[in-house]
């Protein structure tokens, strides 16, 4: 997972799915703050919003201009199939499935599509966890939650 998570955060282009318009305890608009932050070239995805965090929001992954190297998915599951075909048809390589409490943004589905084509896959735990995007309280989450089963050992 260590190594699955440096690839990942190795890409300086990543598109955060179901980026909220009401940031407040939304975990993706955690992520796409903190990527921003840490200066990533990060983009908002949100069929439903013009405007995220201050920044232009795009409707879906084929419109961001130039396209993205990573996604990382921030949705309900049943929407991450939907956005893994989208990946697979787009030829990104590096997906992560957002998951700290139950199921998150995690769908078994589209783990196994991803996997089918071709797609690193990293279903569960937070990219806030590993690398130049951790702080001390990720860092306790990622040790606490491997514990918990809620980190993929394997991906």
């Amino acid at each position: 997972m260590k190594e699955a998570a440096s690839e990942f955060l190795a890409k300086k282009r990543i598109a955060v799915t179901g980026v909220s318009r009401k940031p407040q305890g939304h975990g993706g608009n955690v992520v796409y703050q903190r990527l921003r932050q840490r200066g990533y070239e990060v983009f908002a995805i949100n069929p439903f919003a013009e405007e995220v965090e201050g920044d232009r929001c795009y409707p879906d992954l084929k419109s961001v201009p130039g396209g993205v190297e990573a996604v990382v998915i921030c949705t309900r599951p049943e929407t991450a199939d939907e956005t893994m075909r989208e990946c697979a048809d787009l030829g990104i390589k590096q997906v992560w499935m957002h998951r700290l409490n139950g199921t998150g943004s995690v769908s078994q589905t589209a783990t196994r599509y991803g996997r089918e084509h071709g797609i690193t896959v990293l279903d569960g735990g937070c990219p806030l966890m590993f690398g130049p995007t951790a702080d001390s309280g990720h860092k306790m989450m990622c040790f606490l939650f491997t514990l918990a089963g809620k980190v993929p050992k394997k991906v």
